[in-house]
């Protein structure tokens, strides 16, 4: 994914699918931009200036990213069962931000910011060492060979991931792609991770605080089997 010289990105992906309910479009016009973490957008920060993530919530406390969050069903669990916790979440998929939105209003939770990009933004502005924990969570395939470069195991997205996160912060990896764990377990560690179940036969235990997505329950239907790769960031 090569950078033009005016700085933007080659994005690949969806940014909308289907018509948004009128309670989406809602959430999006109420919610979305007090949720929006400040100084993240090009819009808002052309310089790239690094932002100071305490004052998206009051207080320094631990903060954990989820890297594309779908329609939102975990991230919303996790700042429900960890309110002393920072959720900053990223999805360019505009219609799972919507959903999201809606979750967050249903649950009530004050814990989490939203931004409805590229994880490459918040890459741009976070701060050396402030991320405690990461989640990639049945991310896109790209299942043809030549599409590969585009996943987000790969340098270009690990490099700054590792910069972002703390020595010791956790990285969790879910995925129902034999293809997509291959690619993880060749690129991850040299990257600056080292793996804490590194044999396939503990591949498929999930983490005791799992929680179900959409994603994993279609794989399931459709007879693919999730695999859980957990590393940690490396001192």
């Amino acid at each position: 994914m090569a950078s033009s010289p005016e700085g933007f990105r080659n994005f690949y992906g969806r940014r909308k699918g289907k018509q948004l309910r009128p309670s989406q479009q809602r959430y999006l016009a109420e919610d979305l931009g007090r949720l929006r973490p400040a100084g993240v957008s090009p819009d808002t920060n052309p310089s790239r200036a690094r932002v100071d993530p305490a004052s998206w919530f009051g207080d320094a406390r631990p903060l954990w990213l989820e890297i594309g969050f779908g329609g939102g069903e975990h991230m919303v669990d996790q700042a429900a069962a960890h309110p002393e916790v920072g959720l900053i979440g990223a999805e360019p998929f505009i219609n799972g931000v919507a959903m999201a939105l809606g979750r967050i209003r249903s649950a009530g939770v004050e814990n989490v910011r939203v931004h409805d990009g590229d994880v490459r933004d918040l890459f741009d502005v976070l701060p050396d060492a402030c991320i405690d924990r990461a989640f990639l969570l049945y991310p896109d395939p790209w299942p043809k060979a030549r599409h590969h470069r585009r996943r987000f195991v790969t340098p270009e997205h690990l490099g700054p991931l590792a910069r972002v996160m703390r020595p010791g912060a956790e990285f969790r990896v879910a995925t129902d792609i034999p293809d997509y764990v291959r690619q993880t377990m060749e690129e991850v560690p040299p990257a600056g991770f080292d793996c804490l179940n590194p044999d396939p036969a503990d591949w498929h235990t999930a983490w005791d605080d799992w929680v179900r997505t959409r994603y994993e329950a279609k794989a399931l239907r459709e007879g693919r089997r999730p695999h859980y790769l957990t590393f940690i960031r490396r001192a």
